[in-house]
């Protein structure tokens, strides 16, 4: 007999859990969109996003996915023709290659596979040789959201510079913001791209795009630009509704606002990234003690603190991760860019996400679910995973 019936727990890696205080800023009738309470609102917005972001540059909000915010980093710096180098890690870097070769864009890939980050003595290789400087831009992801992996972004800047090449910085943040250390102006990050659905735990539908002057300027000879992706009037607006193309996300915008209340104003950005490490770091500890599991990525400087995919060598992953759906309530993410669904492998990986609206009840409560479900199913495991998280969670307060 299910145990299921209190309520449910998502531990997808996005959408993340939303804070009840978002959901209640957002329910509400709708303002007006020409004057008043939304436009003060939406102003008091950049400076945190900018905060998160650690940036003094540009920051234009989209109503998209983190899909539309790849395709405005694009439309808005690159041509039909340009050639841009991507550097893979997972699924996700090979997804903004391919919405970059949709627009008729050339686009050379270098795959690290599921298990590695990015290297950056190769890139810087790879950037030297490209002695007529055709490369227009350098694209990578901060977290590969499939493999959990983190890339070194600082170490993949100072990789450009040692080639001595002219080409722009992309990074993909959208599982990383707000939960992994991102500085964008410190590391030398030209352009950013974010989402609203994980570390800045409002509901999917706004994606975010920051860049600095160097990608500014480059958007004089960008011939992709159109209308709605054009980010100069969403962050230079003249009037309200060019900020989104048209009539705001009022709900979002709402529900933002409070996000942002408590990631910046009440938790504060540093803060936030040592929830994250510590909330990691027990995960890591309870998979670590379990045996039966292994973390897919070995090194821990390599690994996201907003994601962790964890792996088996047989089915025990997916078998694990339907118990705690349907008889728990805890709803695991189901493994990317490992095998498909019905292959061989399918069950042989889940992601636990441990980002944005989540404290030590909930974190533990998810490994403690884990721990009972191997009993459950009577899958041989160590001993002492859930101390071994407990005493991480403990050390935070010690140090």
């Amino acid at each position: 007999m299910s145990l299921n019936f209190g309520r449910a727990q998502l531990s997808i890696p996005g959408p993340s859990v939303i804070p009840e205080r978002v959901l209640n800023a957002m329910h509400r009738p709708s303002p007006n969109i020409y004057a008043g309470e939304l436009i003060e609102l939406t102003a008091s917005l950049y400076p945190d996003l900018k905060t998160v972001a650690q940036t003094s540059h540009n920051a234009a909000i989209y109503i998209a996915n983190g899909h539309g915010a790849w395709e405005a980093a694009l439309a808005n710096t690159c041509s039909r023709g340009d050639k841009i180098l991507v550097l893979v890690t997972g699924r996700f870097g090979q997804g903004w290659a391919d919405v970059a070769k949709r627009t008729g864009i050339e686009v050379e890939v270098m795959d690290f596979g599921n298990q590695a980050d990015a290297d950056a003595d190769r890139l810087t290789e790879r950037l030297k040789a490209d002695t007529s400087h055709e490369f227009k831009g350098v694209f990578t992801v901060q977290t590969d959201t499939a493999s959990s992996v983190q890339n070194n972004i600082p170490a993949l800047r100072k990789a450009i510079d040692a080639a001595n090449h002219p080409a722009l910085f992309f990074v993909d943040c959208i599982a990383s913001l707000g939960c992994d250390r991102h500085e964008m102006d410190a590391w030398g990050v030209d352009v950013m791209v974010t989402g609203c659905q994980k570390g800045l735990m409002t509901p999917a539908g706004l994606s975010f795009v920051f860049f600095n002057d160097k990608a500014e300027a480059a958007q004089k000879s960008a011939d992709l630009v159109t209308n709605y992706w054009d980010w100069h009037p969403r962050a230079h607006p003249e009037r309200f509704y060019q900020q989104f193309g048209g009539t705001a996300p009022t709900h979002h915008l709402f529900g933002l606002r409070e996000a942002l209340n408590i990631l910046v104003h009440e938790e504060g950005i540093t803060n936030a990234w040592a929830r994250h490490d510590t909330f990691a770091r027990a995960v890591w500890a309870a998979v670590e003690a379990w045996g039966c599991l292994s973390l897919n990525i070995t090194d821990p400087a390599k690994r996201s603190r907003a994601v962790t995919t964890v792996r088996s060598k047989n089915d025990e992953c997916g078998r694990l991760r339907h118990w705690c759906e349907h008889q728990a309530g805890l709803t695991l993410g189901i493994g990317l860019g490992f095998a498909e669904e019905g292959q061989p492998g399918w069950d042989s990986v889940f992601r636990i996400a441990h980002m944005g609206h989540l404290n030590p009840i909930m974190l533990l409560g998810a490994l403690g679910t884990l721990d009972t479900g191997m009993k459950a199913l009577n899958i041989p495991h160590g001993a002492g995973a859930m101390d071994a998280a407990s005493a991480v969670v403990a050390g935070h307060f010690k140090a």
